[in-house]
């Protein structure tokens, strides 16, 4: 059973809601999605070491912290790799179903 469809949208640009439809059978399922960008490599309190193992865990946490702090009828359904020295990591998110 196909569990996972990719499906690229151009131009589709930070923290933009995404509505998509989806017809399976006679069935119409809806979906919304968002990207948002969270605070990656930018100098602060949790980054200010040069040790670059404490970058990296400074960026995690401050990650961690940004995903538990999200609105929870959004579920997290992907964290995209970054571009070298960007300032933002961006992150899908799916509207909860009930």
């Amino acid at each position: 059973m196909l569990k996972d469809l990719c499906i690229p949208i151009p131009g589709f640009g930070e923290n933009e809601v995404a509505e998509l439809y989806l017809k399976v059978g006679d069935k119409k399922i809806s979906y919304d999605f968002r990207v948002e960008s969270f605070p990656w490599d930018i100098e602060d309190e949790l980054s200010s070491n040069s040790d670059d193992v404490s970058k990296s865990l400074a960026r995690i946490s401050r990650l961690k912290k940004s995903i538990e702090e999200y609105d929870k009828s959004w579920e997290l359904i992907q964290i995209y790799t970054p571009a070298t020295d960007s300032k933002y990591i961006q992150v899908l998110y799916r509207k909860r179903t009930s």
